[in-house]
């Protein structure tokens, strides 16, 4: 997989609902909300077997129906290719299970 940087704000332009994280690393940042805590865990559940599979692994939590998202690629010291890839997919799979 591509663990190469990118341009975190270009990055951000692509994907309008995700933002900056605070603090001082390099990271995108989202939360997404849902009907209830099925369907969050549901969510959670579809993007652990991408992530598995990309062996890149977001940092977030759940409390109920809210799912708190922060994406970097630790060994590469910021955002990368493979960021971008799952935000894109985190994206997509929040719409259609009806996420915001």
């Amino acid at each position: 997989m591509d663990r190469s940087r990118v341009d975190a704000d270009a990055a951000l332009r692509e994907f309008p609902d995700w933002s900056r994280a605070e603090g001082q690393r390099e990271a995108i940042a989202r939360t997404f909300r849902f009907k209830d805590f099925n369907a969050a865990f549901g969510f959670m559940s579809r993007v652990a077997l991408l992530a598995e599979k990309m062996d890149h692994h977001p940092e977030w939590s759940n409390v109920y129906d809210r799912v708190e998202v922060l994406l970097t690629t630790h060994d590469a010291g910021g955002v990368t290719a493979l960021d971008v890839k799952m935000a894109r997919f985190m994206d997509e799979t929040a719409d259609q299970m009806g996420g915001r």
